[in-house]
């Protein structure tokens, strides 16, 4: 069962060469997933040969422009596809109104349904088998993270413990297999547990940018795979982070330290920085919380199954 991240795009503020705005892509069991839809999202999509057709749902943290500006041309690629199944957006509050107003002034020829819904922090989405969270974060504007959370799987079934205690092949261990108690024509009684190994952890997905840094942040992602976490200036900045409330490389190692991640991805660099200016982002971040990749347009990072 895949579940696969790529970096879409990790510029701040303004796209720049090789460099295109923060968005990310969950790919999980053919079902896409996208994080932010700044300008140049099309472009990166086309470069990872990913599928715009099958993108299910778009979830948005906040209304500023390098955030949304790529949703109308996406929109717009209705008109190339053969779309059948609603599109799901999800987002603060004046999402809507900048969906709609879009359609309407670019006379937007649109063959499917969109659903937009506003976020508050908790559940946003659920499916049979993971869910999709929003957490408040602390910008200039209503923003939001997200965390993608698969649900727990089954332990693994053993058969021949179910032979060995005698049950025969057939209806009686599909019960078993879901959980349930089941006695035998003898009169023994059987659990789920005597056949059953223990279950087995889902894998976690979390998404942050923009924001200040505060403790709580760690809480909301934590136990993470992967956090893919905005670092949009070095410590030496740390003023100019605070006042534009963003943070640094370090204050994002910090999160992923405190929240017992796996993998820190940094994303959203300010513009200041060259490519190869960045590696102070990730030397910063690397002294907090060894395990962080300095993230670049187009990486695809894979999230096993759990043991």
């Amino acid at each position: 069962m895949n579940f696969e991240v790529f970096s879409i795009g990790t510029s701040g503020m303004m796209p720049l060469p090789g460099r295109y705005l923060t968005s990310s892509l969950v790919r999980r069991e053919g079902e896409l997933f996208l994080f932010d839809c700044g300008e140049g999202t099309q472009v990166s999509l086309k470069m990872l040969n990913l599928k715009w057709k099958k993108i299910d749902a778009i979830f948005i943290s906040h209304m500023h422009a390098d955030h949304v500006t790529g949703l109308p041309g996406m929109l717009m690629l209705s008109s190339q596809v053969d779309r059948d199944e609603p599109l799901y957006i999800y987002g603060p509050e004046k999402l809507k109104e900048y969906v709609d107003q879009n359609r309407r002034i670019l006379d937007m020829y649109i063959n499917y349904e969109i659903i937009v819904k506003s976020v508050e922090q908790g559940l946003v989405m659920e499916r049979e088998d993971f869910s999709v969270y929003a957490f408040p974060l602390r910008h200039t504007k209503p923003c939001f993270g997200y965390s993608l959370v698969e649900k727990d799987r089954k332990g693994e079934f053993f058969p021949d413990k179910a032979l060995k205690l005698g049950i025969p092949q057939g209806p009686l261990w599909g019960r078993l297999q879901r959980g349930e108690r089941i006695e035998l024509e003898d009169g023994r009684v059987v659990e789920s547990a005597d056949v059953m190994g223990e279950a087995r952890s889902g894998r976690k997905y979390s998404y942050i940018t923009d924001s200040e840094y505060f403790p709580e942040i760690s809480e909301f992602v934590k136990d993470s795979d992967i956090l893919f976490c905005e670092s949009m200036f070095d410590s030496s900045l740390r003023e100019d982070a605070h006042q534009k409330k963003h943070m640094t490389a370090a204050e994002a190692a910090t999160i992923a330290r405190d929240a017992g991640v796996k993998m820190l991805c940094l994303q959203h660099y300010s513009p200041r920085y060259s490519n190869y200016e960045l590696k102070v982002l990730e030397e910063e971040a690397k002294a907090v919380f060894p395990d962080t990749v300095l993230t670049k347009d187009r990486m695809r990072f894979d999230i096993p199954l759990k043991d």
